[in-house]
C-alpha cells in the first residue's frame, strides 16, 4: 500500500499541505499565503490562479520536506474555505471573476431584498443557514448580475460554479470532475438538509441557474482522479472534501453526537455533532450538514465569529502593536488583567448568535492608564467571550450543556487565550497534540475513502497534548460575561 496522504488546506489567507503517514502522523507541511484583495471597505476578493498556484506550490514543497516519492500517494484530501465563490469556464478553466470571500459583505443589499420579499423562513427551514451575505448563493447572483456577459454564458451552461474544494478538484482532475461534498454545499443557500440536493426553488429565488451547479458527493470516496497537476503523477484519487470547519471537527474525532470544537484561524468556528438529524435553531446558530461517510450523514450547530487570529493580526498589521502575531502572548500577559477594557471583535460585524452585519468593533474602558498590554488582553478575552456566546447557545438548542471543548487552529496554541477560554466557559479545554486538525481531517476522509484506515483506527490514533482547566470562580465569570454582552449591546 502506498506510504502517505496528501492533504491540501485550502484557507482564507494560505494555502498549506500536509503530508500525512499511514500512522497518522504529520510528515511534513508547507504553507504559501495567498493575496488579499479589498476593492471597497466590507468586500473581499481572491484570485482563483494566487489560490490554485498556492496549492501547487504548497504539494511539492511538502513533499519535499517530507522526502516522499509523490508516485506513492494514496490519495488526496482537501478542505477548504467554504462559502467563498469561483466562477470558472467549462471549457477553458479560466476564472470569469475574482473568486469573492466569505467574509464580503457586498450581497447584504440583496439580502434585505430577500427578507422583505418574506423569504427567510423558507431559506431557513430548508438549509439551516440565514440570509446572509456570509453564504455563496447571494454571491453567485451578483457575479451573474454585474460580470459582463456572464448571465447569458450561465444560461447557455458554459459556466461552472463551485466553491473553492470544487474549483481545486477541477484542476486537479484535469477539467473532467465538477463535484462539491454535502458540507460544502451545505453551505451555499441552495441545498435542502434533507434531501441532500439542490432545492429548484431555492435556485429560482436567487436567480443560478442550475447548469452552473456541481454535483453533490458524500465526504469520503474516491470522488476523481488526478491529471496534468505537475506536482502529482496522473491516476491518484481524490477521496476526501470537507468544509474546513467539518474538517476540523472530522479530525477532532468529534465523531459521536454531543461532541464539539472550535477552530481559531482567521475566524473563531464552533460546531457542534448532533447526529443524524438536523436540530434547528431557536438560538441564532446554523444547522449544517458535517460530512456523509459510509452511507451516513452526520449534521451539526455551528457558530461562526467572524473575527478571531484576524484581531491580532489587525493589532499586528494595522496598528503596529508586535512584529509577530505570536508576541501578543507575551505582551497580554505582562498585566494581570485588561485593566477595565473590553474589545468586541466585531471588525467585520457581529455573526452568531448575533447576525448584525451592521455592528463594528469596539474598545471601551479606556483610561489614562490603559497600555498596549491591556489592549492585547482585552483582544484575546474578546475572542474569548464570543466562543462563550457560542457555547451558551448550543446548550439552549440542544437543552444539554457542552461537557468539554476541544481545540484547534492557529491561536490555539496560545496558553493564555487557552485558559481564559476554560475560565469563562466553566468546563475543560483539550487541545490535540496535531492543532492541524482542518488538515488531519481531510486526510482521515480521503485515507477511508481509500480503505487506508477505519473510523476506529483514527480515534485510536489521535492524541491530546493538553487540557486547560477552569480556575475563575462562578461569580466572577458571570460579571465579566455581563460586562462582555452590555459592551456588544452599544456596538
Amino acid at each position: 500500500m502506498p506510504g502517505f496522504v496528501l492533504a491540501l488546506d485550502q484557507g482564507t489567507t494560505a494555502t498549506t499541505a500536509v503530508v500525512v503517514g499511514t500512522d497518522l502522523k504529520c510528515l511534513a507541511k508547507a504553507g504559501n499565503e495567498i493575496p488579499q484583495i479589498y476593492p471597497k471597505p466590507g468586500w473581499v476578493e481572491h484570485s482563483p490562479e494566487a489560490i490554485w498556484g498556492a496549492t501547487c506550490t504548497s504539494a511539492r514543497e511538502a513533499m519535499a520536506k517530507a522526502g516522499v516519492n509523490p508516485a506513492d500517494c494514496a490519495a488526496v484530501g482537501i478542505t477548504n474555505q467554504r462559502e467563498t465563490t469561483v466562477l470558472w469556464d467549462r471549457a477553458t478553466g479560466a476564472p470569469r471573476f475574482n473568486a469573492i470571500v466569505w467574509q464580503c459583505r457586498r450581497t447584504a443589499p440583496f439580502c434585505d431584498e430577500l427578507k422583505a420579499s418574506g423569504l427567510e423562513q423558507m431559506f431557513r427551514d430548508r438549509t439551516g443557514l440565514v440570509l446572509d451575505p456570509y453564504f455563496s448563493g447571494t454571491k453567485i447572483r451578483w457575479m451573474l448580475d454585474n460580470v459582463p456577459g456572464l448571465l447569458a454564458d450561465a444560461q447557455a451552461g458554459r459556466i461552472a460554479f463551485g466553491t473553492v474544494d470544487s474549483f481545486l478538484v477541477w484542476r486537479l482532475t484535469g477539467g473532467r470532475t465538477h463535484v462539491t461534498d454535502v458540507s460544502n454545499a451545505s453551505r451555499t443557500l441552495l441545498l435542502d438538509l434533507r434531501t441532500l440536493d439542490w432545492d429548484p426553488e431555492l435556485c429560482a429565488a436567487l436567480g443560478v441557474p442550475a447548469s452552473v451547479l456541481p454535483q453533490v458527493v458524500p465526504s469520503s470516496g474516491v470522488l476523481g482522479t488526478t491529471r496534468g497537476t505537475g506536482f502529482l503523477p496522473d491516476g491518484i484519487p481524490v477521496a476526501g472534501i470537507a468544509g474546513d470547519q467539518q474538517s476540523a471537527l472530522f479530525g477532532q474525532t468529534c465523531f459521536a453526537a454531543g461532541q464539539s470544537k472550535c477552530t481559531y484561524g482567521t475566524g473563531a468556528f464552533l460546531l457542534l455533532n448532533t447526529g443524524e438529524v438536523p436540530v434547528a435553531s431557536r438560538s441564532g446558530l446554523l444547522t449544517t450538514v458535517a460530512w456523509k461517510v459510509e452511507g451516513r450523514t452526520s449534521y451539526a450547530l455551528e457558530g461562526s465569529a467572524f473575527i478571531a487570529g484576524a484581531a491580532v493580526q489587525w493589532l499586528r498589521d494595522g496598528l503596529g502593536f508586535f512584529a509577530h502575531a505570536s508576541e501578543i502572548e507575551a505582551l497580554a500577559a505582562s498585566v494581570p488583567d485588561s485593566g477595565g477594557v473590553v474589545f468586541v471583535p466585531a471588525l467585520a460585524g457581529l455573526g452568531a448568535p448575533y447576525w448584525r452585519p451592521e455592528a463594528r468593533g469596539a474598545l471601551s474602558g479606556l483610561t489614562r492608564g490603559t497600555t498596549r498590554a491591556h489592549v492585547a488582553r482585552a483582544v484575546l478575552e474578546g475572542i474569548g467571550f464570543e466562543v462563550a456566546d457560542l457555547i451558551d447557545a448550543m446548550a439552549r438548542d440542544t437543552g444539554t450543556d457542552v461537557a468539554e471543548l476541544r481545540v484547534d487552529g492557529g491561536a490555539c496554541a496560545n496558553d493564555l487565550l487557552m485558559q481564559f477560554q476554560s475560565d469563562i466557559l466553566g468546563i475543560p479545554v483539550i487541545r490535540p497534540r496535531n492543532v492541524d486538525t482542518t488538515a488531519m481531517g481531510a486526510a482521515m476522509l480521503a485515507g477511508l475513502g481509500v480503505g487506508l484506515w477505519s473510523q476506529g483506527d483514527l480515534v485510536r490514533l489521535a492524541a491530546s497534548d493538553r487540557s486547560f482547566n477552569p480556575a475563575m470562580d462562578a461569580s466572577k465569570r458571570a460579571s465579566r460575561i455581563q460586562e462582555y454582552r452590555g459592551a456588544v449591546l452599544r456596538v
